[in-house]
């Protein structure tokens, strides 16, 4: 008798059956269509939770809303008072052309304080104990970039506010307006992708808001976001008028003051779905890789 025969007898003697000898057990069934459903489903759900996380953090932080409340309150009356007069010849003309840039500009700035947050998460520790619980492994990154999206839908509202008691004057409807809005939360839902996967490269938040103020720099300022773009080399002009932080400023100044909408609209909703459907995966796949 072998080993093998010697086990399962004393097994069977001792009213048990090996696994293997058993006809009674399955393997285990693969995951259901209706289990596969429900993991998009749970990282919304989970997202959702982190996010509100991150927004109860920021309440009990107000010094977290310095950067998307200040800052962009700054940058709107220096150019405003400073630049305006020579730009445009006096203030309250330049405010009209440079309120619906500087909304944009801001959410720009902000997004790369997404990368920085995340950085400082992961250098913390945080996403250990995220790791540990029964969530979405992709929830931690979804909740922190909707959490920081409140912040930039607050920032514009403060933005607008500003303007309106500056003298801006909003020559569309209520739907426009809040169409604007929306569509500056888009772009920057897809610009925080690209910062997030910049923080699952770059371990430390200092190197991650190094490069990322070089990536900001040259959108913001080379676009037509401060002065006209027909006042620029004709070089400069083909690098304006592809960025897609003018195409996003342009639809933001026909819906908050009249002009075309529907073609820098149109582009910058194609430029988000293109910057989402290139850096989400990649950030999410940094991320589960660093996990």
């Amino acid at each position: 008798m072998t080993t093998a025969d010697a086990l399962v007898s004393a097994e069977a003697a001792a009213g048990t059956t090996p696994v293997a000898h058993r006809t009674d057990v399955r393997p285990p069934l693969p995951p259901s269509d209706i289990e596969r459903g429900r993991r998009g489903p749970s990282t919304i759900r989970h997202g959702l939770t982190l996010a509100w996380r991150g927004v109860i953090k920021t309440i009990h932080s107000p010094e977290a809303l310095i950067d998307v409340t200040l800052q962009p309150v700054i940058f709107l009356l220096l150019f405003v008072y400073v630049f305006g007069g020579a730009i445009a010849g006096n203030t309250t003309d330049y405010l009209q052309f440079a309120l619906p840039g500087v909304l944009v500009q801001t959410v720009v700035f902000a997004s790369a304080g997404t990368g920085v947050g995340l950085a400082e998460d992961l250098h913390t520790g945080i996403f250990d104990r995220f790791r540990s619980l029964p969530i979405s492994r992709s929830a931690p990154l979804v909740g922190a970039i909707m959490a920081d999206l409140v912040r930039y839908l607050t920032s514009g509202v403060i933005m607008l506010v500003l303007g309106v008691i500056l003298g801006f004057r909003m020559h569309t409807g209520p739907l426009a307006v809040l169409a604007a809005m929306g569509l500056v939360m888009v772009f920057a839902f897809a610009l925080c992708w690209v910062f997030t996967a910049l923080a699952m490269l770059v371990r430390q938040p200092r190197s991650v808001q190094g490069i990322g103020a070089m990536i900001m720099l040259p959108l913001t300022f080379g676009s037509n976001v401060f002065v006209p773009s027909s006042s620029m080399p004709g070089w400069l002009q083909a690098f304006v008028d592809v960025n897609p932080v003018s195409k996003v400023a342009d639809a933001v100044r026909g819906l908050l003051t009249g002009g075309p909408v529907a073609g820098p609209a149109t582009t910058s909703l194609i430029a988000a779905a293109v910057i989402v459907a290139v850096f989400a995966p990649i950030a999410v796949t940094l991320y589960r890789k660093r996990a």
